[in-house]
């Protein structure tokens, strides 16, 4: 039957329908029948419609008919009448009839549906919802609310070892060494002010000293009340406190300060040269969580109140700190930039479409697929850290732009007088296809990132590959359900906003359209002349450079290393081939000889090893003469002078068997190229004088630093050329065709080579957050060449000329092109308005990396169509492009 084809979608509404032409029944669904006891619609079709109502209702349903044929489909409201019908058997039925004018085969028709007492009972209206309505509100609201649940165990760690593989060199090194001395990830206090040395003070800063290291988490306390300090006796040397709170008595404060100015150990470290300042070292135990080292600073900071000493601390650095810092930065990012990029996204959707469902549903969908993407951290067991801070901003920017592509063509399909599940099934049939292809193109290039070898940029594109595939999930198979049930009203038709949009990507269109040599040249030349800059970008990591300078832990930083040594640190590890190894005179010799040269070093201010401990026991032993300030001769004296040395700090550089030890390096540089510099003079310096029998070995806070960046440039290689591999791959196999691949390839491209040139140009790093920049751009930015490529190709195959084709396209898929840009770069802008600089650099480069594809794909690929198809028609037929007819099931733009 010609109507159960034509209205087959009806066959599977749960709602009676049914359609009627001069009074008499051309088409009723099973639903129908089956509640008027018909068994097929062949006993139907024959009986008036007017005689299935009762004889007192007959008028009333003439008047009812006769007033639907008056309104459409797309109306608002449809007309209303409370009847009693006839069923099959005889018996009554009261039923709410609602009706409109249809067209049934070109023909003027009442399509009208019955609502029963039955079906207002909540219980059955819900039954009679369609399962897959019930199926997608279930999972937004369940995956609104079990994400939120997971994030409470989300584990915050930004320490430097997370940045680099569990199996690199320095990784290994340094969890060799810190099996045997303490962290040098410490947190430096510094305190100044009057009376540093009276009793008092010394009083309070050891009393501080012995409340910080009763907490669990902390290690040990250095300061002049527990260093200690070797001196000469009449007997030999004796090993004491510094500043000792047992003898205040027998000394005055001009006396505590010169003996800590004379002390190797402690000037430069525990008090500035001039004696103006003190500081107090604490080291940690192994802390893997940053927000366990929050916890920790909070804590000293609350002990420095409690010792009333609050007054007199003027800065705090070290790696502890500058990580905390990260942190706080990071949270506060995401605190601020969440909330702003989703309420800037749902602004411009209503601003754009004026549809409060739009913002309504947008809303929820952006809620669900950023908090359970970073859900995924807490089911893989993932370290969230400073790379994985930017998914929330990223993935609620590519939400909103999904939806955008789903909004446009559902406002397309109103215009058309469509509605309802009709509306939807037009909108879906545009934007399927090109969404399914932009997803997978987005999840190419994030996945790409993958190849890196640092953890958090391979976890970062995999989660957020994994963040896209959501959001495609849930916008193209979840939300057009939501819309099916509720989206009957018209979207409004005057949009100023769409409006002004559209004049934009006229006139910029018409330019590449009209003077498509002019534009290809224009950008080959302009590309050209700046490429020079790429080779002016620097590959460099500086976390103080994370902050602006104006950051207190910049000024902070700065302060102590005026007063006191570089911050960061460099660890060589000395490793004898048997025990004691380390006692012979000739080693001992060795390591002050490097020292010298160390110190000698521009970025190195000062360095400790237990060979500084061997020559002030000697000196000390030789009653302070300084001509024994040296290593000893004799391996026996040496041997006898750590066997009666009765301290502890010698052994924060030196086992207990003489076997393994390291020299602290105090280094006043943050930057990974002159850390790696650093170290390669270093090691430069160990092959020109090796020690037999000894092995040298960098490690440390300052190696782990600077390792990263070969890492780093690795990874962007090949996560780089990895993303443009993927998406050429997924390009050839959409449109089956090298040469339409390659065409795609290019707007796309260009905007990769700008933000380099960009970078060049004004000397932004590539560091670890704008190394995943070119692999995320591309991915996005190649989302909207597929949509207007999609459009014009799918026109052109079937038949319709070149500029015909492309101003269609541009008409409507421009418009998308250009809402998505503006929506992402506005979410991507506000984050430079960040105090921290990774999250500035970021937001800035890959708007201007949007910004530029969307200026390609408006001005470059239509004059590049142009100059390929209309003057070269038969490439039209020579390539087979994959775009499926229309009568193949393809879904083809109008």
């Amino acid at each position: 039957m010609q109507a159960d084809t034509r209205y087959a979608r009806l066959d599977h509404d749960r709602k009676p329908i049914a359609i009627q032409h001069d009074g008499m029944f051309v088409y009723a669904n099973p639903a129908f029948l089956a509640l008027l006891g018909y068994q097929s619609f062949s006993e139907l079709e024959a009986i008036p419609v007017l005689d299935l109502v009762v004889d007192r209702h007959k008028d009333r349903l003439r008047e009812h008919f006769s007033a639907a044929g008056q309104v459409s489909r797309s109306a608002r409201e449809y007309p209303r009448a409370k009847v009693t019908l006839l069923k099959a058997d005889g018996s009554h039925l009261v039923a709410i009839i609602n009706s409109c004018s249809t067209l049934f085969d070109g023909e003027e028709t009442i399509e009208f549906s019955l609502i029963t007492e039955a079906d207002v009972r909540l219980k059955n209206v819900f039954l009679n919802l369609p399962w897959k309505f019930y199926f997608s509100v279930l999972f937004l609201f369940l995956f609104t609310i079990l994400p939120n649940g997971l994030l409470l165990n989300l584990n915050i760690n930004n320490a430097p070892k997370v940045y680099l593989p569990s199996d690199a060199p320095s990784v290994i090194i340094d969890d060799e060494l810190r099996r045997y001395f303490p962290s040098d990830q410490a947190v430096l206090l510094l305190f100044e002010g009057v009376a540093l040395y009276s009793d008092g003070f010394a009083k309070a800063f050891n009393g501080l000293a012995k409340a910080l290291a009763a907490n669990p988490l902390i290690d040990e306390v250095v300061n002049m009340t527990t260093q200690d300090h070797i001196h000469g006796t009449e007997e030999g040397f004796l090993v004491e406190p510094l500043v000792n709170i047992e003898d205040l008595d027998k000394t005055r404060p001009n006396e505590r300060l010169a003996r800590a100015l004379s002390d190797r150990f402690a000037k430069n470290t525990l008090v500035a040269a001039d004696g103006t300042a003190v500081s107090m070292l604490v080291i940690p135990v192994a802390i893997d969580s940053s927000l366990e080292r929050l916890a920790l600073e909070d804590a000293i900071l609350e002990q420095v109140d409690e010792a009333r000493l609050a007054g007199y601390l003027t800065g705090m650095a070290g790696q502890i700190t500058t990580d905390v810092a990260q942190m706080r930065s990071m949270l506060r990012d995401n605190m601020i930039f969440i909330p702003a990029t989703t309420v800037i996204g749902l602004f411009l959707i209503w601003w754009l479409f004026h549809r409060w469902l739009a913002v309504i549903v947008a809303g929820v969908v952006i809620g669900v697929v950023v908090s359970s993407t970073v859900a995924f951290y807490v089911v893989f067991n993932q370290p969230f850290n400073l790379i994985s801070s930017i998914i929330p901003p990223l993935l609620s920017a590519l939400t909103v732009a999904a939806l955008v592509h789903l909004f446009n063509a559902l406002n397309y399909a109103s215009k058309r007088g469509l509605i309802g599940p009709d509306r939807v099934s037009s909108a879906l049939s545009e934007v399927r296809r090109p969404a399914f292809y932009t997803a997978l193109t987005t999840v190419a290039g994030l996945s790409s990132l993958g190849l890196s070898p640092i953890p958090p940029i391979k976890v970062f594109g995999l989660i957020s590959a994994a963040g896209v595939a959501l959001i495609y999930f849930v916008v193209i198979h979840l939300v057009p359900n939501i819309f099916s049930r509720f989206d009957y009203a018209a979207w409004p038709s005057r949009r100023a906003g769409l409006a002004g949009l559209d004049g934009v990507v006229t006139r910029l269109f018409h330019i590449g359209v009209r003077y498509p040599l002019y534009v290809v040249g224009s950008v080959v030349v302009v590309l050209g002349l700046l490429l020079p800059q790429i080779g002016n970008i620097v590959v460099e990591t500086n976390l103080q450079e994370f902050f602006y300078p104006s950051h207190p832990l910049r000024k902070a930083t700065r302060h102590i290393e005026d007063k006191l040594v570089g911050t960061a640190s460099l660890d060589i590890v000395v490793t004898a081939n048997q025990r004691g190894g380390l006692e012979q005179p000739r080693v001992l010799n060795d390591m002050r000889a490097f020292q010298r040269w160390a110190e000698a070093q521009p970025e190195v201010d000062k360095s400790i090893s237990m060979a500084d401990f061997v020559e002030e026991m000697h000196w000390g032993f030789n009653a302070e003469n300084p001509e024994y300030r040296r290593i000893p001769d004799n391996m026996e004296l040496i041997s006898q002078y750590l066997l009666v040395y009765d301290g502890e700090d010698l052994f924060d550089f030196v086992d207990e068997e003489y076997r393994v030890a390291h020299i602290s390096l105090n280094v006043n540089v943050h930057g990974a190229n002159a850390l790696s510099e650093l170290m390669e003079r270093i090691r430069d310096y160990h092959g020109k004088y090796p020690t037999s029998g000894i092995e040298w070995e960098i490690a440390g806070f300052g190696r782990l630093f600077a390792d990263q960046e070969d890492l780093l440039i690795e990874g962007q290689v090949k996560s780089l050329f990895g993303a443009l591999g993927l998406i050429f791959l997924l390009m050839l196999i959409q449109w089956r065709s090298i040469g339409s691949a390659v065409l795609c390839m290019i707007p796309n491209l260009s905007p990769i080579l700008l933000i380099f040139i960009v970078m060049g140009l004004f000397g932004l790093w590539l560091d670890m957050a704008t190394a995943m920049i070119a692999s995320v751009a591309v991915g996005i930015a190649v989302d909207d060449t597929i949509h207007v490529y999609h459009g014009f190709i799918s026109r052109v195959r079937r038949g319709i000329s070149t500029i015909v084709a492309l101003v269609k396209t541009y008409k409507q898929a421009g418009r998308a092109v250009m809402t998505t840009t503006i929506i992402l770069s506005a979410q991507f802008i506000v984050l430079t308005l960040s105090e921290f600089v990774p999250t500035t650099h970021f937001g800035l480069l890959t708007s201007i990396g949007l910004i530029a594809a969307l200026l390609f794909d408006l001005l470059l690929l239509p004059a590049l169509l142009i100059l390929i198809y209309a003057r070269h028609p038969a490439v039209i037929k020579q390539e087979p492009l994959f775009m499926k007819r229309r009568d193949e099931g393809g879904s083809g733009l109008n």
